[in-house]
């Protein structure tokens, strides 16, 4: 059978700012993903990295340990190819090559370095692939730990593309000193975010006719906590609509307690209750900066999009 009409075994690792993301799975050719395996952990590779432009040591071990692990399982599992990728807190470190050297000599990975615009392209594919059916026109966001990024999908068209440097674990570090944070901080995060997300879209002709689709870790969190879930059902959580009102609700409830009170609120997954209020203020300040009552949740994203693109490039 030829390399374009099997099916592949591949693997998809997303390095993020906050998150590593890991996703084996089988793709058909023209079909869906098939997942196999997957995992996530909150490693903050990203702390401290606004203030220093520095991967910190601490950081760089916590993620090669568990590449290292995802390493194992790789090897173990009959794979036809593999695709990594680094975004905002790589691309911004100026030690950022002693990392990518380290990953390649301790866990046996070469990473892809990609843009915030390439970013963004990879996380439409991955949004697309799981759209309810005849959604056409899409304006994407996808709220990482070091950048925002706004993505205008039409049929037929190139993505239009914008990544602005406001992402959950940049937001904390430069202006939400207090635990929780004072009014004067989240007024000033609120400003900033409007401010940016205003010029992002300007260029966006007629945005508000698409339909509005969030993805990654605030946005997901936030449909399982608006639905109580004891345990991530990522069923329940793709395609949910949550509405803007609901969010200024989990909002508030976010800033009136202190990070660790906020850990065991249902829903809410172990580690991110240090920056889910960040993201609650980001995800709120754009829907009233756009004007928009709900967005669409999807529970798939970049690292889906990276399988994609590696299916079409092994293909």
């Amino acid at each position: 059978m030829s390399d374009s009409s099997r099916t592949m075994r591949l693997v998809g690792v997303d390095i993020g700012t906050l998150t590593c993301r890991l996703l084996i799975a089988d793709v058909p050719s023209g079909g869906r993903l098939i997942e196999v395996r997957s995992d996530r952990r909150i490693l903050q590779l990203g702390e401290g990295v606004d203030q220093t432009k520095q991967l910190s040591r601490a950081a760089m071990d916590r993620v090669l340990q568990c590449l290292k692990e995802w390493r194992e399982l790789i090897d173990a599992a009959q794979i036809d190819a593999v695709a990594v990728v680094a975004t905002s807190a790589v691309r911004d470190a100026m030690n950022r090559d002693e990392f990518l050297d380290r990953v390649k000599r301790e866990a046996g990975f070469e990473i892809e370095l990609i843009s915030g615009e390439e970013e963004a392209r990879r996380t439409m594919l991955g949004i697309r692939s799981g759209l309810p059916h005849g959604m056409t026109d899409v304006l994407a966001l996808d709220i990482g730990g070091g950048s925002t990024e706004f993505i205008l999908g039409r049929p037929g068209q190139p993505p239009i593309v914008r990544s602005i440097d406001i992402g959950v674990v940049r937001l904390c570090e430069r202006l939400l000193y207090h635990d929780p944070p004072t009014d004067d901080e989240v007024r000033q995060a609120r400003e900033w975010i409007a401010r940016e997300t205003r010029a992002a879209v300007a260029g966006m002709d007629n945005y508000q006719a698409a339909t509005f689709v969030g993805t990654a870790g605030t946005i997901t969190s936030l449909a399982a906590m608006a639905q109580k879930l004891s345990t991530y059902e990522p069923a329940r959580i793709h395609n949910y609509q949550l509405q803007l009102a609901t969010i200024q609700e989990l909002e508030q409830t976010l800033l009136s307690r202190k990070r660790a009170d906020r850990a065991g609120l249902p829903g809410l997954e172990k580690g991110r209750e240090e920056v889910i209020a960040a993201g609650a203020i980001i995800i709120r300040t754009i829907m009233e900066t756009l004007r928009m009552s709900t967005v669409l949740v999807s529970d798939l994203g970049l690292r889906e999009g990276v399988l994609l693109d590696l299916a079409m490039r092994t293909r």
